[in-house]
């Protein structure tokens, strides 16, 4: 099983990040405005559609306030693994900093470099839209 892993900054404190990051059905268009189109969540599963077409099906694993951490799977639509398991997690770093831990543990070993390579696409546009949305309120 492959193992991935981005992690960046966000200038921005923990607990606003948490409240958009955590946010299952509104999270993905929330902290990536633009780079997702949208997103419709049907309680614990949701699609989101991606600016580029690609359309992720995914389902929510667990949901831990105290930590910050969010967990789903992605189970069809543009890519169907045999097995994902994506996690999101908003550590304070300062007053009015965070970091943003993305992993995702995946099955077949081939779709990791695909993955990765969109996580690291993901990346700026999720720094970007965070800090410029919170930054506004």
């Amino acid at each position: 099983m492959a193992s991935i892993r981005s992690e960046f900054h966000i200038d921005v404190d923990a607990d606003r990040v948490w409240r958009v990051v955590g946010d299952w059905a509104g999270g993905p268009v929330g902290m990536a405005r633009g780079y997702v189109a949208s997103a419709r969540a049907d309680g614990d599963v949701r699609v989101v559609r991606f600016a580029n077409g690609n359309v992720a099906r995914e389902r929510l694993v667990a949901r831990d306030e105290s930590a910050r951490r969010i967990v789903y799977s992605l189970i069809g639509n543009t890519a169907r693994p045999e097995h994902d398991n994506t996690a999101m997690q908003i550590v304070p770093d300062g007053a009015r900093r965070c970091r943003f831990i993305w992993t995702r543990d995946v099955l077949p070993d081939e779709l990791a470099g695909p993955l990765h390579a969109a996580m690291e696409d993901a990346a700026p546009a999720i720094k970007a839209s965070l800090e410029r949305e919170l930054a506004a309120q």
